[in-house]
């Protein structure tokens, strides 16, 4: 990894030169636009409305425009601005760690510390996991002002930056001042559909099906071309069917239990129709293994994509508890 900055934490007197790395990254398979017609390449140009010519990224600079009139910064500006000169991470508090909203979390950076200052690293690292709590520190990075939560993940410290109150949005739904009866025996059904489903997330038991598809369709039809048979390299696709036809509430959680547990034993439901149905808890497992099995000869780069899976995003572990029954993609060997 390169790092991306440099700078140091600031807590009361005490000052931690870090480097901050990305701490993510991107799996997904990269494409570029070309003519449908004849392949060529489709490229962008900077091109000057006055004079006409294309312009070298280095010769632009960034304007405000009022409507009336035009302001141009220039890097020398942008450098000026003594939030852009500051290279401290400053701490501002130190919060429980459950009161921040997931929501808020934005990018996440790793911080490796300099060599001599090891121990104070350690010292603020060990402070945070004894009280379960997360320093709220405020930086500039990129000529922005970042609010950003310092936490600890394993042996490191996570910066992750968090949105600003005015960037996350309200949820108003004028759907939601309904107030539908539940009653007991929904409530009951409901919970045992949980209970059911309930499980440690794993991040590594999870892959990304759609890029995983898209490397098998480039790598077959840099084989096959255009006479490639895309039935023959993914298999025939079932139809969808199952619970979009249940339409009574209590009848759908009573099916979807009853699968849960038909999934765990390793065999049907007992009914005739749900045999037939496909079972959504089982579905992507299935999906999965039929497919590894389609494309043993291209299970290297499945691997590769499932080893770059961000584990970084993941939100720490008192807030995501509540979250790790809403995936109806996990295997069946939870609970």
């Amino acid at each position: 990894m390169r790092s991306i900055w440099k700078g140091a934490i600031s807590f009361g007197l005490v000052n931690v030169p870090v480097r901050v790395y990305s701490a993510t990254q991107s799996h997904d398979v990269s494409l570029h636009q070309v003519h449908s017609t004849d392949g060529g390449r489709i490229r962008y140009q900077r091109r000057c409305e006055i004079c006409g010519k294309v312009v070298k990224f280095e010769d632009i600079d960034k304007a405000y425009d009022d409507g009336n009139r035009t302001v141009v910064l220039t890097d020398e500006d942008f450098a000026s601005l003594p939030a852009e000169q500051s290279r401290e991470i400053d701490v501002v508090e130190f919060v429980p760690d459950d009161q921040i909203d997931p929501l808020h979390y934005d990018k996440a950076y790793y911080l490796e510390p300099d060599e001599k200052a090891l121990k104070a690293y350690s010292l603020l690292r060990q402070a945070l996991e004894e009280t379960d709590r997360t320093a709220i520190v405020t930086f500039a990075l990129r000529q922005k002002t970042r609010l950003a939560a310092l936490r600890v993940r394993g042996d490191v410290l996570v910066l992750q930056t968090l949105l600003w109150q005015d960037e996350v949005r309200e949820a108003e739904f004028d759907v939601l001042q309904g107030s539908p009866k539940v009653s007991p025996k929904e409530r009951d059904m409901a919970a045992q559909l949980v209970e059911s489903m309930a499980a440690d997330f794993d991040p590594g038991e999870f892959e990304d099906d759609y890029q995983v598809q898209l490397r098998q369709l480039v790598d077959a039809k840099l084989e096959q071309g255009d006479s490639l048979d895309t039935d023959a390299t993914f298999g025939e696709q079932p139809e969808e069917s199952g619970g979009a036809d249940v339409v009574d509430l209590m009848e759908a959680l009573k099916r979807s239990v009853d699968r849960r547990s038909a999934a765990k034993r390793g065999g049907s439901s007992g009914s005739d129709d749900d045999a037939d149905d496909e079972k959504p808890a089982t579905r992507t497992t299935r999906k999965t293994a039929a497919k590894k099995s389609a494309s043993a000869e291209k299970k290297a780069p499945a691997k590769k994509t499932a080893a770059k899976k961000t584990a970084a995003k993941k939100t720490p572990a008192k807030k995501t508890a509540a979250k790790k029954t809403s995936s109806t993609r996990r295997t069946a060997k939870g609970a």
